[in-house]
């Protein structure tokens, strides 16, 4: 599927969206109006006041910001906070720090949303008679381990079977709601924004925090741009108009019971379930239920997108990246999964029930939202946007933005610093891995391969030796087409002299566009010594033998290359010979004597790269085809020490 036709709207497109996209945003209904009503007793001002706060808030935040505006900030169809900052990284390089911080708070989000969202629709079956006292924790916990575990199925099987569903839920809060309003048509005067004015400016009420409370309703916006290449701008835009209504409408709902409720307080009552009649209850749990499974999905598959994203910026080290559909722009990411999983599971036995982790909700998305609001005014600038247009608009966003981080730094004693605990986390993750990777690549040496071609070409004929491969490949990270690291060499040369029939060495390029697969060849010497680079787009797997086995194969057909002499006369002349891949894996020398803050550094990068897989999966090689070898680095090497000769 090519981005073009990702971003048309059509039947499938839209019901994928909505099994996609819209599950955190669209489960909301769920504890936005309980935790906007708090305690508190119960008033008119209150119930019209928190309605119009949550409509406009979706209003601007939402449709405004997310729909209309950040969406176009897309790369080829793919969104997200490091896509957009991929796009501004030439002109404006210092948006790193902001990007870091945005997409690590987004990150750290991904702990805290499925166990609030299921919690919340589990909890629903404490309503039923006889189960008051049912302890949800187990359930949520083994909800949270089957969502995980079909992660590997890939998002097209997720989508394809959640969407409906996703329709069926948006139905019943548009239906839930409506039913409410029937009984209270008054409450639609909260459309107008002079009572959230009103509310948030009265003194009975306590500002942060119903505005803590209220923006629990967009915090899946940011998670929408990141799903964006999984489904296209258009099919999210189309999908939204639905969405919204029916979250108004249920919002609306509750509101008007709320308002047969007044003088009371909520005294653990449920305005979303309140909306249901008695006997369907249980349907409506299980639904619920559902539901919060796929709002969980939402912010995984962004987490997997972001990641990737984040791994071609060099923020994370090269995680094994898998495609388990045929799908562009599908992903899963086995050592995110496995960390999502212990993090959910931590935030189910810390907080247990949904009413604390509400508490936890909310700051580190709060945080990636003012990010990203900074570099969408940069885009703007970048896109020669009108300022009479940009000034007024983002000084709306960041007003609100900062409003809502202020309130939501109220719950920081509460939870907030849980997820700001986890950001963080990222953070050291993303910038050991940044820093850690340039004081490495800054000690290695490059070598041009034409200095070397006689020694090849004279181990490729020494028949004294044994014969390695017939195709030894290396990969080598460095980009000018005759140029390769020292240590390839040395391994070559040096270390074990490897003869092969033929020399490859191999260099991937990572394109800013999604799709893109080519390749160029540079020939050291004819038959014996080649230097190939793969431009291939950050969304294409790199199954680097495949790739090579056709370049050999379009080599052979145009004469560029001759296979012939290295046949045997057992062998099919269809065969290519055998190819042995070589990795050289460097190693921080004990020779070393860094600073404290570089050392530390180095010490989490290696850390980081132990779980980052083996080389041989992200570069879609079988393990029998591949051989690794360690090679000291030393980038500040002790003084000397002098030994004293004595007879």
């Amino acid at each position: 599927m090519s981005h073009s036709s990702i971003n048309k709207v059509t039947g499938a497109g839209l019901m994928i969206t909505l099994g996609i996209i819209f599950g955190d945003i669209g489960t909301s209904p769920l504890y936005v109006m309980k935790a906007i009503m708090g305690k508190s007793v119960i008033t008119r001002e209150l119930v019209y006041g928190g309605l119009s706060a949550v409509f406009w808030t979706l209003t601007i935040q939402t449709t405004i910001k997310y729909i209309i505006l950040v969406l176009r900030a897309d790369n080829k169809g793919e969104g997200g906070i490091f896509s957009l900052y991929n796009l501004l990284k030439r002109r404006y390089p210092h948006l790193i720090f902001g990007t870091v911080v945005g997409g690590a708070m987004l990150l750290a989000d991904g702990i805290i949303t499925p166990p609030l969202s299921v919690s919340s629709a589990i909890e629903g079956l404490k309503l039923i008679d006889g189960l008051e006292d049912l302890n949800t924790v187990p359930i949520v916990i083994t909800i949270l381990i089957g969502l995980f575990m079909i992660q590997r199925a890939g998002t097209s099987f997720v989508g394809k079977s959640f969407g409906p569903i996703m329709l069926v839920w948006f139905t019943m809060l548009a239906l839930l709601g409506l039913k409410g309003i029937v009984t209270h048509p008054e409450i639609l005067k909260a459309l107008s924004p002079t009572y959230a004015i009103s509310l948030l400016m009265n003194d009975q009420y306590n500002f942060f925090l119903i505005l803590g409370a209220v923006f629990l309703c967009t915090t899946g916006a940011e998670a929408l741009y990141s799903d964006m290449g999984h489904c296209g701008r258009q099919n999210i835009r189309t999908s939204w108009a639905f969405v919204k209504i029916a979250l108004v409408l249920n919002y609306f709902g509750q509101g008007a019971w709320l308002l047969s409720q007044e003088g009371h307080t909520l005294n653990g009552q449920r305005p979303f379930y309140a909306l249901m009649p008695e006997w369907f209850l249980p349907v409506g749990i299980g639904i619920a239920a559902i539901a919060t499974i796929i709002a969980s999905q939402a912010l995984i598959t962004g987490a997997f997108t972001l990641v990737s994203e984040a791994i071609r910026l060099h923020f994370f080290p090269k995680f094994t990246v898998k495609y388990p559909s045929d799908i562009k722009g599908q992903i899963y990411i086995p050592v995110v999964n496995s960390f999502l999983l212990i993090g959910c599971i931590t935030v189910v036995l810390l907080f247990e029930e949904a009413e604390k982790m509400e508490a936890a909700y909310g700051l580190a998305i709060t945080i990636d939202m003012l990010m990203t609001s900074i570099l969408l005014a940069y885009f703007m600038k970048f896109r020669r946007y009108k300022m009479a247009f940009v000034v007024p608009i983002m000084t709306l966003f960041f007003s609100i933005e900062i409003v809502f981080l202020i309130a939501n730094l109220s719950k920081f004693a509460e939870g907030g610093f849980f997820t700001i605990l986890i950001g963080a986390l990222y953070i050291i993750i993303m910038y050991s891995s940044l820093r850690g990777g340039k004081i490495k690549n800054a000690v290695i040496n490059k070598e041009d391969l034409h200095n070397f071609r006689d020694k090849l070409r004279s181990l490729s004929r020494d028949t004294t030796l044994p014969k390695y491969a017939t195709h030894l490949v290396y990969m080598s990270k460095v980009k000018e087409l005759t140029m390769v690291e020292s240590p390839i060499l040395y391994s070559i040369l040096h270390k074990r002299p490897k003869r092969a029939d033929f020399f490859w060495f191999v260099n991937i390029e990572v394109t800013d566009e999604p799709y893109t697969m080519e390749y160029r060849v540079v020939t050291i010497e004819k038959n014996d010594i080649y230097k190939v680079q793969f431009r291939l787009g950050f969304r294409v797997q790199q199954k680097i033998s495949i790739y090579l086995k056709g370049v050999i194969r379009e080599m052979v057909e145009s004469k560029e290359i001759d296979l012939d002499p290295h046949y045997h006369a057992f062998i099919d002349k269809k065969s290519m010979g055998d190819f042995r891949y070589v990795f050289i894996e460097e190693e921080m020398s004990q020779e070393n004597d860094l600073p404290i803050i570089d050392h530390t550094v180095m010490k989490i990068y290696n850390a980081v790269r132990y779980f980052s897989g083996k080389p041989e999966k992200w570069f879609g090689l079988d393990g029998s085809m591949v051989s690794k070898e360690l090679v000291p680095v030393i980038i500040a090497p002790r003084a000397q020490t002098t030994l004293k000769r004595i007879k």
